[in-house]
């Protein structure tokens, strides 16, 4: 490791003890409000930001380009708010995790909140679903919330749904319904709310976005972004329990 990288690790934490090696911290927050149109490759550059202003010390890469090593459990699309993002950073210090949430909050905004951090037993890989809420707003809605909700249901319950999927090898034709584990339907005030529990990691994936576009294609709405709000509320994993 360079002699620069060396000293920003081992300085100016005397009181905590170092490690035999580095250990991993899993910090989880929520992404709100005007946050929610950061995109993923931006929300990493400002993690490098935000942990440099926590003066946390941090385990450097090696090579010609140090920087710490910083992993997040699974992207979150434009657009779409979260109360359960996941990131695992690496610390060579032996730190108490209520040290590193003060001054993970001292170095952030509002909308990007840290309220749990822990050293976890568990790997990203193991996620196999995630848990969302879609509100869409009742004026927007012809017929009435009732209607819609029990068309979308029916929609996303149904014995098959096929759309043209975004993969990395291109887009082709795909049944979602295999992807969608449980649908929830509610009328709430007058907002029309679907809580979808949607395949997610590695293995496979159901972006909540490709849902409401086929919502929007088959029944019409919702058109614009202000009409609805799409929230990620919980990770699970295999056994359909909450991913920490």
């Amino acid at each position: 490791m360079p002699e620069t990288v060396e000293k920003l690790n081992h300085t100016g934490f005397g009181e905590y003890g170092l490690l035999p090696a580095p250990r991993t911290y899993r910090l989880r927050f929520c992404k709100t409000g005007g946050m929610q149109w950061i995109s993923h490759l931006d929300l990493q550059r400002s993690f490098a930001r935000i942990l440099a202003r926590a003066d946390l010390p941090l385990w450097f890469t090696e090579g010609f380009n140090p920087h710490p090593k910083i992993v997040f459990a699974l992207p979150l699309p434009v657009g779409c708010q979260s109360l359960c993002e996941l990131v695992d950073i690496r610390l060579v210090r032996d730190m108490p995790c209520d040290e590193v949430l003060r001054r993970m909050h001292g170095a952030t905004a509002s909308n990007l909140d840290f309220d749990r951090c822990y050293v976890p037993a568990s790997k990203f890989i193991d996620i196999r679903a995630a848990e969302w809420e879609v509100r869409i707003d009742g004026r927007f809605v012809p017929g009435g919330t009732e209607d819609y909700l029990r068309r979308a249901e029916a929609l996303l319950t149904g014995p098959s749904l096929t759309v043209v999927k975004r993969t990395k090898s291109g887009d082709r034709e795909t049944d979602i319904i295999p992807l969608i584990k449980s649908v929830r339907c509610a009328a709430e005030g007058s907002e029309a709310v679907l809580r979808l529990c949607l395949a997610a990691g590695q293995a496979e994936n159901l972006s909540p976005e490709l849902v409401v576009s086929v919502l929007r294609d088959r029944l019409g709405i919702p058109e614009e972004d202000r009409e609805y709000t799409v929230m990620r509320l919980r990770m699970l994993d295999g056994e359909m329990k909450e991913f920490l």
